[in-house]
């Protein structure tokens, strides 16, 4: 970590790093292999007290670590970046493939060909990004060389009789499929929809219907199973 215009490191175990960071492991003992603060851990070199002082404010050993651990930059070979990387890439390539279907035959794509096409877009990972938004953004970018899409979710929806039919215009435009529509003592509609809208008719049904509408998932995703018919 750079502060006051000098370098302090400290020697830690990188695995437990994360753990420490995510709140997984609160012991530091098991985080840092020392308390001591450094300008160099690889030569031994310990930092004076006196730019400690002046950088961190205080001279305690295990305050300041616990500053360089929540901030400080992680340094790591190449070999362990590259591997990193190769896991994210594997991981986002998966997301891809749970989340997404061919939207012509509803079939779901394999991880190996999502991560073809992602090579084939030159897509790089970014080490900082989480890979769940590195999927939404290799899914925006896919679109533009194949046939890809989110795939839908199936959800029910009961309206009220009194307001079904100006809140069925309402959620017309969020819907992409209605597939069964039933008007008893109130409307019940069974539709698929894209599940960046899930969250919008969710709110529009609570607050339009003060609570009285209803909404269920039936599906996470619609998607074609079993051999394909020749």
């Amino acid at each position: 970590m750079k502060k006051g215009g000098k370098r302090f490191e400290i020697a830690c175990y990188k695995n437990k790093v994360m753990s420490w960071r995510s709140g997984a492991e609160k012991d530091l003992d098991e985080v840092l292999q020392t308390h001591s603060v450094f300008v160099n851990v690889s030569k031994g070199q310990v930092a004076k007290r006196d730019d400690l002082t002046k950088a961190f404010e205080t001279d305690d050993l295990t305050e300041i670590c616990k500053q360089i651990l929540a901030k400080g930059e992680l340094q790591v070979s190449d070999r362990e970046r590259q591997t990193q990387l190769e896991t994210m890439f594997r991981d986002i390539a998966t997301i891809v493939a749970e989340k997404c279907v061919n939207p012509e035959t509803k079939r779901p794509y394999t991880v190996n060909l999502i991560e073809r096409a992602m090579k084939d877009i030159h897509y790089s990972v970014k080490a900082n990004k989480s890979t769940k938004q590195q999927a939404l953004e290799v899914i925006r970018q896919l679109k533009e060389t194949m046939e890809i899409q989110r795939a839908h979710m199936r959800l029910r929806l009961v309206l009220p009789a009194k307001e079904a039919k100006r809140l069925k215009e309402k959620l017309k435009p969020l819907l992409q499929v209605v597939e069964s529509e039933d008007f008893d003592e109130a409307l019940e509609m069974v539709c698929l929809v894209d599940p960046g809208c899930y969250r919008e008719i969710d709110e529009l049904i609570r607050c339009e219907t003060k609570g009285r509408g209803s909404l269920e998932v039936l599906s996470l995703k619609d998607v074609e199973e079993g051999d394909e018919k020749l």
